[in-house]
């Protein structure tokens, strides 16, 4: 019935709507530079997606396997990389596994020759990963003799994935963001090669506090992570963001960049005056070169929320309530 009716809509807009030629392919003009204007970060929207009744077609990339089959196949080949170059999960195994939340189990050895029993869970192709997955994987990786890690792979991440990911004791869960370059088929990937097509990226170590004024501000202290070769955290400086985003009266849905922010050891200023071609005040960079935000007022909604992104391009997001 509603597929009906929405064929009918569709003729009667086919009927009297304009035509309107779309072009997805610009025309390049090597003597302008693109500058962005108000800064905007595309992404997944932070919500769940619901399952449609009918089974979705599959994508012309992937042609006749099924997602899961891919991503296994390049996790095989690519293994899991945080983001240190000599920091790899090499699996030496890697099975299918007919469970609900797992899809494949696995074995890795670290450096004293340790060897792991790993669990994989596989987000939704088209969607978000968000705690109820987080927890129905890790209810399943305990049972029986057990896993010692459980790896989360998935294309986008729900906000308090991060906070549930620490709640399992001996589990370590690690959340890993799948490559957008996955998606795009295998024609593509041979173009580009598998590396770092499955990411941990760290643990942000943030700081809100109260400013004068009854204002707040956030600083980035260093990111927490992981080395998967020696099952150690470790802490490492603001070398490894190359930005981070603050939204000052964040919605629980759409993530604004009200605050942009640069961090990193390698010169980004330099490589900014050269993209560009020109001379950049240097006080406004100095601005926004920066690990503490400037002040700002109490968010209306209660809650900011906080986006860092690695040199890689992964990125993680963190809300807090502000009471």
């Amino acid at each position: 019935m509603r597929r009906s009716r929405q064929e009918e809509i569709d003729r009667s807009i086919a009927r009297r709507a304009d035509i309107e030629m779309l072009y997805d392919q610009p025309y390049e003009d090597a003597k302008r530079i693109r500058v962005t204007g108000p800064f905007t970060v595309e992404t997944l929207s932070p919500h769940r997606a619901i399952a449609l009744p009918e089974a979705a077609p599959r994508s012309p990339q992937t042609g006749n396997r099924d997602f899961v089959s891919i991503v296994l196949e390049n996790l095989r080949a690519a293994g899991v990389q945080n983001t240190m170059k000599k920091e790899r999960i090499k699996f030496e195994r890697l099975d299918p596994f007919p469970g609900s939340a797992i899809q494949a189990v696995g074995e890795y050895e670290e450096k004293d020759g340790t060897r792991r029993r790993v669990a994989i869970c596989i987000g939704p192709e088209h969607g978000t990963v968000g705690p109820d997955l987080i927890r129905e994987a890790a209810k399943e990786a305990v049972q029986g003799i057990g896993f010692a890690v459980l790896i989360v792979a998935g294309f986008a991440f729900d906000p308090h994935v991060s906070e549930e990911a620490k709640r399992y004791g001996e589990l370590v869960v690690l959340p890993t963001r799948i490559n957008a370059d996955l998606a795009l088929g295998d024609e593509f990937l041979k173009k580009t090669g598998s590396a770092n097509l499955f990411m941990v990226f760290g643990e942000p170590d943030l700081a809100v506090r109260k400013a004068a004024g009854g204002k707040l501000t956030v600083e980035v202290r260093g990111l927490d992570i992981y080395d998967p070769t020696t099952g150690v955290v470790r802490s490492h400086t603001t070398d490894e963001i190359a930005c981070w985003f603050v939204d000052t009266d964040y919605n629980g849905e759409s993530f604004f960049v009200r605050h942009a922010y640069f961090c990193g050891a390698d010169l980004p200023y330099e490589k900014l005056k050269r993209a560009l071609r020109a001379e950049v005040d240097e006080a406004a960079w100095e601005a926004l070169y920066s690990t503490k935000s400037r002040p700002f007022d109490q968010p209306k909604s209660g809650k900011i929320a906080v986006k860092v992104i690695n040199h890689y391009g992964d990125e993680v997001l963190k809300v807090y309530e502000c009471g």
